[in-house]
């Protein structure tokens, strides 16, 4: 047996020691789809990630996306997946595909896990059951046309009250991005606008997006030039100046104005990267961007 190797592995603990303290009783709300969940395998390692935070002390609520498994099952059916300025184009039949992926596959695999696997005491949450929305559409950037989306809403309430009641049970929430208008008709939630809606509600401690990207990089062709830090006043002129650009911009936007709603700190890290999130919840360096008060 190598001693030594084991005393490095405790001096990772003990360096970890102070992180543990701060943040223990802490709500934590990860929000992962794209990279995290190109595959089951990549999916468990954040699963992992997580139920280590919930032994820790925190407590964290996921809210995950889906969009791949979504694909495949329209595919089948012979439906072409549309997308309007970065959001999913949702008919009739679109939003029945939508809402049996989200919960009979993707939602149930990830509670399956850390039950079965990790022995943590998950709980499955519908988006409708906690979340109201009212439709919305988009603007043709070309035209300036206002473009029907279909069956895609925005966050207009969230029961926060049945959240924290899980969370009181030392439950871990995973959450569906879809939520219900006053008719009670289901709609499709951006996964991240839902995330950012969710966190703001209940004013977490940390948001944490995992996504498929380092975070904010000066130069999006050098991993090496990422922002480590931005904070909320700095948003709009990264914005005119380029720096934050495509994809980014409606992320980053969310990200600030959940902060401004309440939540602690928002982090943009890389979910290819293996333990991503303790490495940035746990270590000083971390490894992302953090959008700032």
């Amino acid at each position: 047996m190598d001693i030594s190797q084991e005393q490095n592995k405790a001096d990772v603990l003990i360096e970890a020691l102070p992180y543990f303290q701060d943040f223990y009783g802490s709500t934590v709300l990860v929000k992962f789809g794209g990279s995290a969940m190109e595959d089951m395998e990549r999916a468990h390692n954040v699963l992992r990630d997580v139920a280590f935070m919930s032994v820790a002390g925190l407590k964290p609520i996921v809210v995950h996306g889906g969009g791949k498994a979504i694909n495949g099952e329209l595919a089948k059916a012979g439906v072409q997946p549309r997308f309007i300025n970065g959001l999913r184009y949702t008919d009739g039949e679109t939003i029945r595909v939508v809402d049996r992926v989200l919960h009979q596959v993707v939602n149930r695999e990830l509670v399956r896990f850390l039950q079965e696997e990790l022995h943590v005491d998950a709980c499955p949450v519908s988006g409708k059951n906690i979340m109201r929305c009212q439709k919305i559409g988009t603007t043709d950037p070309a035209t300036g046309e206002e473009l029907d989306l279909g069956f895609v809403g925005k966050v207009v309430n969230v029961d926060t009250p049945q959240i924290q009641w899980i969370l009181g049970r030392r439950q871990l929430p995973v959450v569906t991005p879809l939520a219900s208008d006053q008719n009670g008709g289901v709609f499709n939630i951006n996964a991240d606008m839902a995330a950012c809606e969710i966190a703001a509600e209940l004013k977490v401690r940390k948001l944490v997006f995992l996504s498929d990207v380092p975070g904010v990089l000066r130069d999006p062709k050098d991993p090496s030039s990422l922002i480590s830090s931005i904070h909320c006043n700095e948003v709009e002129e990264m914005i005119a100046s380029g720096i934050i650009s495509g994809g980014m911009i409606p992320k980053v936007r969310s990200a600030r104005d959940a902060v401004r709603a309440g939540v602690g700190q928002v982090h943009m890290i890389d979910g290819r990267l293996r333990h991503s999130l303790l490495l940035e919840i746990f270590t000083r360096q971390g490894v992302g961007t953090q959008i700032l008060p």
